[in-house]
């Protein structure tokens, strides 16, 4: 077999068994696979935290070149989204799919045998690449393959388990830590990306992209707001994937947590910090510009102006940041105090506990009539609390319990809220390209909450230093309750884009 027709085969997706497909529940069989990468996905965000100690102690690395073993991961995750979900609309998404479950599980074993820490950060970026399959497609498989009846059940079901792979990580990173090796982390999810090729290949229904149209267009339904075309909202408009403003805004990211790195002790000169972050601003302003005339851009200028969706992106930004800084904060400051690891990742999982618990079945406890946007504020004020309280605390198991349990609760109730609050301000039209930036405005925040708390501990000399962050973190819960704002309805379908100062970034 050649390798056309080897390629062939790879990408012919196979029909589920006659005995599947025509079952009536079939759909929650698909439901069941997508989870699993669902799961997956989050539990390798949270576990890393509790292996930082291990590795810096294992590579003889200091905090800010161990925090890498995270940020390549985030870095690599934002820059593929978009485009794997451009590319999936191409070859079809389960083949896609699948292919993220097998990329992450040779990626997590390589990361496993890693004899040094630069290549274990190379793992992790390629682990990243199958985790980008898999969360560009997760949403659109569910959409697929579940009746519109099923459809807000099915989403929530997915919901839950990415909660519950947020809330198992800590747990479970710091009892392999403390009973095997830091090396389990990776290798658990070997077994779980095989079960997730094998589930998906005979439980996932196909899919049949539009093949009509050439490799590096794709149809839409509606304008991209503020693109270089100008189109009214419902006019079909064609344009080439926007390249330079993807790795524009790569290199920014890239750039800018670079830069945090090397002042968190990173060893680079000391010249180094000032030109990282010249360079971040300089692609940053490369990023306005490039956006302002692509046709399709990653990042609409339009649609970032429409009112209220510029400030709820920043709100799911610091959100997220308030979420991954005490996962990262809490096991060295429980550590440092003594605390045993497998104990302090018990004691941080219930942040992540919390946070599933309010983002599900929390809001029951509220008054009937609170809007979106007062939840918003409760949450936010709720985890600023919490965070002032775990910088003001013992560093101990016992005492850490509560802070962390009223900063989860309030971050559930914030998160969710925000998010529905950022699409009902956008049009109906836009809401894959808007919930695509919600989407990197976590990332974003996700990878803040991991380099800033280094940063803060280097600076302070110790790791008593991450209390400041915590209460600078407490600073910004109050301005995401600023900063929440209530949704304007969008314009109809069908009127045209104004070409306003709200059309620029």
């Amino acid at each position: 077999m050649n390798a056309t027709a080897l390629a062939s085969r790879l990408l012919t997706e196979r029909p589920r068994p006659r005995g599947v497909a025509g079952w009536r529940h079939a759909h929650w069989l698909a439901v069941a696979t997508v989870c699993l990468g669902a799961f997956l996905g989050q539990l390798t965000a949270s576990v890393t935290a509790l292996v930082f100690p291990e590795l810096g102690r294992h590579f003889g690395a200091g905090f800010a070149a161990v925090e890498w073993v995270a940020l390549a991961y985030l870095l690599v995750l934002v820059a593929l989204l978009a485009p794997i979900g451009w590319l999936s609309d191409l070859v079809g998404r389960k083949t896609v799919y699948l292919g993220g479950f097998g990329v992450f599980a040779l990626a997590s074993l390589g990361a496993g045998f890693a004899g040094g820490l630069w290549i274990l950060v190379a793992c992790r970026a390629v682990q990243a690449v199958g985790g980008a399959m898999m969360q560009a497609n997760s949403v659109a498989l569910v959409a697929r393959g579940v009746p519109e009846r099923a459809m807000r059940r099915a989403l929530g079901i997915q919901a839950a388990a990415q909660g519950l792979g947020l809330a198992l990580g800590p747990s479970l990173g710091g009892l392999l830590v403390e009973h095997a090796s830091w090396r389990w982390v990776f290798w658990i999810n070997v077994p779980i990306g095989l079960l997730g090729i094998l589930a998906g290949w005979y439980l996932l229904p196909r899919t049949h992209p539009d093949r009509a149209a050439p490799v590096g267009t794709a149809r839409i339904g509606t304008a991209w707001p503020g693109g270089a075309a100008g189109v009214t909202s419902g006019v079909t408009s064609d344009g080439p994937f926007d390249l330079p403003g993807l790795l524009l805004l790569t290199g920014a990211s890239t750039a800018l947590l670079l830069a945090l790195s090397a002042a968190s002790g990173l060893p680079l000169p000391g010249w180094a910090v000032a030109v990282l972050l010249l360079a971040a601003v300089l692609l940053a302003l490369g990023l306005v510009r490039q956006e302002r005339r692509a046709a399709r851009p990653i990042l609409a200028p339009g649609l970032v102006n429409t009112p209220g969706v510029r400030s709820g992106l920043l709100v799911a930004l610091i959100g997220y940041l308030l979420l991954f800084c005490p996962l990262v904060l809490g096991p060295v400051l429980l550590t440092g105090s003594g605390v045993p690891v497998g104990r302090a990742g018990l004691v941080i999982t219930l942040l992540p506990a919390a946070f599933v618990v309010a983002a599900t079945v929390g809001g029951g406890l509220l008054p009937r009539g609170w809007s979106d946007v007062t939840r918003c504020r409760f949450g936010a004020s709720a985890a600023g609390a919490g965070l002032l309280l775990f910088a003001l605390v013992p560093a101990t198991g016992t005492a850490a319990a509560a802070p962390l349990l009223v900063t989860g609760y309030g971050l559930g109730l914030l998160l969710p809220a925000n998010n529905a609050l950022v699409m009902r301000a956008i049009p109906a039209g836009c809401s894959a390209v808007g919930g695509g930036m919600v989407n990197m405005a976590r990332s974003l925040g996700t990878a803040l909450g991991t380099a800033l708390p280094v940063l803060g501990v280097h600076l302070a000399g110790t790791a008593s230093g991450g209390r400041t962050v915590l209460i600078g973190l407490a600073v910004v819960a109050a301005l995401a309750v600023a900063l929440t704002r209530p949704a304007r309805r969008p314009a109809p379908a069908g009127r045209p884009v104004a070409r306003s100062r709200s059309d620029t970034l």
